[in-house]
């Protein structure tokens, strides 16, 4: 299936989210949200490189859920940070359906194990 864990398509998406996010939210004075959102962000591709070098299947399906929640937190604040005007329209769009591809990428993922 896969060798290294940087072969794994949703990793690779899931590090250009990371820099869609911070780039968009680079001016936002709010440090609570921003780290928030950031962290959420980050661990999409964390726990998927986590859980495959773990080793076991079980494991690897175990993380790749957690980082499947991560991609709805990160949906979730996206809604909010649109609201509140820390992001405009387009990097909600992208930053929406980035994560939504990932998230479908990982169930793929998940129902192969």
């Amino acid at each position: 299936m896969f060798n290294r864990f940087e072969d794994i398509e949703a990793w690779k998406k899931a590090q250009n989210l990371v820099l869609l996010v911070y780039k968009s939210l680079k001016d936002c004075k709010d440090r609570s949200f921003k780290d928030q959102m950031c962290r959420a962000v980050i661990s999409i591709a964390n726990n998927i490189a986590e859980g495959f070098e773990r080793r076991t299947n079980k494991d690897f399906k175990n993380f790749l859920f957690i980082s499947k929640g991560s991609c709805g937190e990160v949906r979730s604040m996206s809604f909010l940070a649109l609201k509140l005007n820390y992001i405009d329209r387009d990097n909600f769009d992208s930053i929406f359906v980035n994560s939504e591809e990932i998230s479908k990428m990982l169930s793929d993922l998940i129902k192969t194990l």
